[in-house]
């Protein structure tokens, strides 16, 4: 359960919703949320939910817009001021740093959540629920695409699909890091007991996503050798799992279905393999409620 101060305990009935609802949704995310489990969490009554927010939906939306708002106010205007300073000399470190210190500095503010606005950030990009998908997707869009462009004018080199996949991985991965519980207390036990200033931490995080999103593009190259291993590890299976002494794979049922890398064609990996390159056929799993060009409102 979030850790909620004396005085916003004492608040008034509309604010004890609101932080029963985050608490919840912090806990067990959108769909297994109910108006009975926040009206019994808040201890009021479900006529007090119906008057000040009128359904579950509505207090949701109310319960997100009270932290993103304030949040990526900030991020834009800390954006902006990279932006004026540096023009054409914006780096990522500085993208990456207009998203992240805001929502630090915030997560050191009792009467925003404290460490629990962290953990709301984990859960919202996380959460699989549709509904939670399309509230962020609606309400944070310019945000979203602002800070896209960004990273497209400090890294010019990746197409844009390209950058879409990198942004959700590495975004992707923190947000289920600070979903998971106390970032603070998993970085002093990582660091075998040591604290860590917010501009160590910001430095840490940008040392680490930096790295993923200026990698080079895998060229043909390396892409015939990673389908030699696909290959090989299809080699390896077991005889009750395969058809044809080895070569393919046994579906379920005992169909065979068609090799990953037929016999024989690895030395024709870089010529085949140029279609799975950004601008080519389309990724298998898009991220949810999202395409790989049009990227997912940062929580």
């Amino acid at each position: 359960m979030a850790v909620r101060t004396p005085s916003r305990l004492a608040g008034d009935t509309k604010a004890r919703i609101l932080d029963a609802a985050e608490d919840l949704f912090i806990e067990c995310g959108y769909e297994a949320l109910s108006l009975r489990h926040i009206t019994s969490r808040a201890e009021v009554n479900l006529a007090a939910v119906n008057y000040h927010f009128g359904s579950k939906e509505a207090l949701i939306h109310a319960m997100l817009a009270r932290r993103l708002d304030r949040l990526n106010e900030e991020r834009l205007k800390l954006l902006d001021r990279f932006d004026t300073q540096l023009g054409s000399r914006l780096t990522c470190e500085h993208v990456l740093g207009a998203m992240f210190i805001p929502a630090l500095r915030l997560s050191r503010e009792p009467r925003t959540g404290g460490r629990a606005f962290l953990q709301l950030l984990g859960r919202a990009y996380t959460d699989p629920s549709t509904f939670i998908r399309d509230f962020l997707n609606r309400h944070y869009a310019l945000v979203a695409e602002r800070f896209f462009d960004a990273f497209q004018r400090a890294l010019p080199h990746l197409p844009r699909e390209e950058l879409g996949w990198r942004l959700h991985f590495a975004i992707g991965a923190l947000s289920g890091v600070l979903a998971g519980g106390d970032t603070d207390g998993l970085i002093v036990e990582f660091s075998q007991g040591k604290s860590m200033d917010d501009l160590r931490l910001i430095a840490r995080l940008a040392s680490l996503i930096v790295a993923a999103l200026k990698a080079p593009l895998p060229d043909p190259a390396q892409l015939a050798a990673f389908a030699a291993v696909l290959g090989d590890a299809g080699e390896t299976a077991d005889a009750g799992t395969t058809c044809n002494g080895g070569e393919h794979p046994r579906e379920a049922g005992g169909a065979c279905a068609e090799p990953l890398v037929p016999p024989g064609t690895h030395d024709a990996q870089a010529q085949t393999a140029a279609p799975l390159m950004p601008g080519g056929a389309e990724p298998l799993a898009p991220p949810p409620g999202t395409t790989p060009s049009s990227p997912r409102p940062a929580a």
